[in-house]
């Protein structure tokens, strides 16, 4: 790594940046491009659209590790596997941490992950900076193989200290990480501080964009496209909001009068006027005018809807009642959207799990790694879980799929697990058949009483 400086970040990524700051804003409501003394509403709709379609991206979110074969031993490092990707997801809040890293890269167009041993806690942790301080070099026109990643952040004159223990000529300094598979390097300013072998023998970060454009590394915001429509929805509403306001303090017209003095518009006022004179109240309402700002309004929300793939019925603001396939259709463009994302989310989160198995073999001693990680998520609309198991009854009586594809599709983690608790459940009712003389000739299995019955058959 030999040549790299800091400095050459400045002018790297100038566009992607510049961008990242201007999403950020903007999802924060800083939606106006002028200052007004006028009223300048804001009805933040492009940060609730983003929240919306993240939580319905998380949903029912998993991780299951399937054995390399079907012995007893890569059935028991599955589940050990399993425990350990588990354990890492606890005890670093990655519920909380994947929510807040899925709005980042929604709004910025980007997200990462970073993995790595913490030598203090013995445990492996996991974070989220901020790719805002993210720079990677890939090979060639192949966007998959990146080679280095450097990460750029600021600590204060403490945490230096506390670090590194150098004592800062100013409250704070940037610091910059270059990773390779090789190696490794930090450097504090410009100057370098550390140079060394790579101790885990590759790259501990995961990054992945919100939305893949074309031959692109970096991703796509969902900010751009809700943008002009955000923008106008708030003048608008800001401009409908004044009219009301002007209608309800109403001003008063005088025709034919060159001087007024005390005319007010007030309850019981007695107006004097010179002959031929007119006074009236000027009425911006008159002639339905409001509707067509309301008509306008209403259009704009349709926009914004079709823009963000979030239909109204995703907030729960149908006026009939829908189920099955007809709830599917009227959310189709949110299920479309959602799966794109989660086509590229599998790859990024199956990867976070690779890492952390990886540095659990490293550190931990364990080799888990002939263990293939799946990563599984729930149905985006709600699911009938009494008709999906009669489903599954039904396929598995028939023999169209195995009990352990249905399991899988009623959303147990762990099939095998699960068929292996059956199975001694299953032989221990029948050994209490027979130690209680229940006739197992004549009444068949005792399982029936279980409610396995269809099972059996």
């Amino acid at each position: 790594m030999s040549g790299f400086s800091p400095k050459e970040l400045a002018s790297r990524d100038a566009r992607r940046l510049s961008n990242y700051r201007c999403y950020l804003d903007f999802y924060n409501g800083v939606q106006w491009q002028e200052r007004s003394r006028h009223r300048q509403l804001v009805f933040n709709y492009a940060k609730v659209a983003i929240d919306k379609v993240t939580s319905y991206l998380l949903q029912g979110f998993s991780m299951v590790c399937v054995p390399g074969d079907e012995s007893a031993g890569a059935k028991r490092r599955a589940r050990r596997a399993e425990a350990v990707l588990y354990d890492v997801y606890d005890r670093n809040f990655l519920a909380q941490l994947d929510y807040e890293t899925e709005v980042d890269a929604a709004v910025l167009g980007d997200g990462c992950y970073k993995v790595l041993w913490d030598t203090a806690e013995k445990r492996i942790r996991v974070t989220s900076p901020s790719p805002e301080g993210i720079y990677a070099w890939w090979v060639g026109d192949d966007t998959s193989r990146v080679w280095k990643v450097a990460s750029q952040y600021t600590l204060s004159d403490e945490e230096v200290r506390l670090l590194y223990g150098i004592k800062l000529a100013g409250k704070q300094a940037k610091v910059t990480e270059v990773w390779t598979d090789a190696g490794f390097e930090v450097y504090l300013g410009n100057e370098p501080l550390r140079r060394e072998k790579n101790p885990y023998g590759f790259i501990p970060f995961v990054i992945f964009p919100n939305l893949r454009q074309p031959k692109e590394f970096w991703g796509v915001s969902d900010i751009p496209q809700l943008m002009q429509p955000q923008r106008e929805l708030n003048r608008a509403l800001s401009q409908l909001s004044r009219i009301l306001e002007v209608s309800g303090n109403p001003i008063a017209v005088l025709e034919g009068v060159e001087l007024a003095e005390d005319i007010r518009v007030q309850p019981g006022a007695v107006w004097t006027l010179p002959p031929d004179a007119r006074a009236y109240i000027l009425d911006l309402l008159q002639g339905g005018g409001i509707r067509l700002h309301v008509d306008y309004i209403d259009l704009i929300y349709r926009c914004l809807h079709d823009l963000s793939e979030a239909p109204r019925a995703a907030y729960g603001g149908i006026e009939r009642e829908l189920s099955g396939v007809a709830l599917e259709v009227e959310l189709q463009s949110l299920l479309q959207k959602v799966q794109r994302k989660r086509t590229i989310r599998k790859a990024a989160y199956e990867k976070r799990c690779r890492l952390v198995l990886e540095l659990h073999r490293l550190y931990e001693e364990e080799d888990l790694s002939d263990v293939r990680v799946q990563v599984q998520w729930g149905s985006i609309v709600p699911q009938d879980r009494a008709r999906q198991a009669r489903n599954e009854q039904l396929l598995v009586m028939s023999g169209v799929h195995a009990r352990r594809t249905a399991m899988e599709g009623l959303g147990i983690r762990d099939p095998d697990f699960e068929f292996d608790r059956w199975l001694e459940e299953r032989r221990r009712i029948m050994e209490m058949d027979r130690a209680l003389g229940a006739g197992v000739e004549e009444g068949g299995v005792g399982t029936r009483s279980a409610g396995t019955e269809s099972f059996e058959e």
